[in-house]
């Protein structure tokens, strides 16, 4: 393993590196090409946008696979804040990147002087070398935040605006931004991404009306016998073999084993999460293991049982359902596994999952001497429209392919409310992270946090690139 100094470098090996920064930290990560810019707001990841092509953010960990950024990329700067926006960074512990190699194995380690009136901190960058690549240690401090941050690279971000109460028919703000509301405007100070999608029906706003049947599946593996006692020693119920689960998951690993490298999304550009929804189960919680190495259905539970973040998923109580597959790759020998954890979307989960989302909602506001937001069944319609389009047709934006806004939207499910707000998120796995994200987003705290809105619905959507998709309305 290579200790680096601020202009060190180490040159890096094919497939899927984990990047890693523990602590009180948020990472994020800028996709450029040689002119140091980025090439539209989809280039900067961060945790409202987890997923770029080649690049997945997940807590601490930002997993960066080179060979699949999009098109003229050359280099990916990792970027490191404060977890809390009113903590600066010198207050901090001085952050450490951990990089390891595709196998799991350390491959390099850095850590920068402590900062002092640096807000931001540029702490190393992925860039193309001739054939290959290298990851070089940076370290640099940067005073203006990760607005002026992301206007130096060429993200598009939208400024403050205020303006006064307009009709139903005014025109709206002329930009999209990450919380996007419609008079008494609040722009958050991060980007929005809009992904390009092709033209699609949009599906139904309804809510689903069909409990799922679990189909069972044979375990010829043991799998179950590995996993459950596991799980009961955690707290946490059985779990069951679905046949769909194991299909999605085998035609992962498969995907996986003829690139050679671990991925969310497959070269073919599907992602796990939508390899299950083909198989036509529908979910309200998911989770998976990729991984490879292991040779034997005991030897992957080990390594899943190793750290907190991956003993997580398999404990999660959350969860009824699992399937697993493995695939060998045929040049190498090695091993690639997918395992599938989920429950089923029902009627019943998904109006318990959206009415959490509003009650840590109404705390948020009680904290901070607010009225709570009253439930509105329009202004939950239009939410779970929304959500549910951004899934079906892989966009991730407040305005959709054909051009409707948030206020379009929610006088075409009926509501005649004059001012309307939207915060939207993808790739958060319970409601409580979905509304820490936004809390910890000035934008999106601002909308929640408005004194002028009387009511809220709340839209929650299983599937698409992210995984998961989430959508808050607000209104007045």
């Amino acid at each position: 393993m290579s200790e680096l100094v601020p202009g060190g470098n180490v040159p890096l090996p094919g497939g899927a590196l984990a990047v890693r920064v523990p602590g009180p930290f948020d990472v994020s990560a800028l996709v450029t090409d040689d002119s140091g810019k980025v090439r539209g707001d989809g280039d900067f990841v961060f945790y409202n946008q987890p997923t770029a092509p080649g690049a997945h953010l997940r807590g601490d960990t930002l997993t960066l696979d080179p060979a699949r950024l999009r098109s003229g990329a050359t280099r990916v700067t990792v970027v490191v804040s404060s977890a809390d926006p009113g903590t600066p960074p010198a207050r901090l512990p001085v952050p450490t990147l951990h990089v390891t190699d595709p196998r799991g194995r350390p491959l390099a380690r850095f850590t920068p002087p402590h900062p002092r009136q640096e807000t931001v901190l540029l702490l190393a960058e992925v860039y193309r070398r001739g054939g290959g690549w290298k990851l070089r240690a940076l370290g640099q401090g940067y005073a203006d935040g990760l607005a002026g941050l992301a206007r130096d690279f060429g993200v598009d971000v939208a400024e403050d605006a205020a303006t006064p109460p307009s009709p139903p028919t005014a025109t709206p703000p002329s930009r999209p931004t990450a919380t996007a509301t419609r008079a008494s405007a609040s722009a958050r100070s991060l980007p929005q991404p809009c992904v390009p999608a092709p033209t699609r029906t949009p599906p139904s706003a309804s809510a689903p009306t069909l409990v799922q049947p679990s189909v069972s599946a044979p375990d010829p593996d043991g799998f179950l016998a590995l996993v459950n006692p596991a799980r009961a020693a955690a707290g946490s119920p059985p779990v069951a073999v679905d046949a769909r689960l194991v299909s999605a998951a085998r035609t992962h690993a498969a995907a996986m084993a003829g690139a050679g490298r671990l991925g969310v999304e497959g070269v073919d550009g599907v992602s796990v999460h939508q390899r299950l929804t083909a198989t036509g189960y529908q979910y309200l919680a998911v989770g998976e293991h990729l991984v490879s190495g292991p040779r034997t259905p005991a030897e992957f539970v080990a390594y899943c049982l190793r750290t907190d973040r991956t003993r997580g998923t398999l404990h999660d109580p959350a969860f009824t359902h699992t399937g697993v597959a493995h695939v060998r790759e045929a040049r190498t020998g090695d091993i690639y596994w997918t395992a599938l954890w989920a429950s089923p979307l029902t009627p019943a989960g998904l109006a318990r999952t959206e009415a959490e989302v509003v009650d840590l909602t109404n705390r948020e506001r009680a904290r901070a001497g607010l009225r709570p937001l009253g439930l509105d069944p329009l202004l939950a319609t239009a939410a779970r429209a929304h959500s549910a389009d951004m899934v079906a047709r892989s966009f991730y934006s407040h305005v959709s392919p054909e051009g409707s806004r948030p206020w379009d939207r929610t006088a075409a499910a009926g509501s005649a409310r004059r001012t309307i707000g939207e915060n939207i998120a993808c790739g958060q796995r319970s409601p409580a992270e979905v509304v820490e994200g936004w809390m910890n987003s000035p934008g999106h705290r601002a909308n929640i946090l408005k004194p002028a809105f009387t009511h809220i619905g709340v839209g929650f959507a299983g599937g698409g690139p992210a995984g998961t998709y989430w959508t808050q309305l607000f209104g007045a």
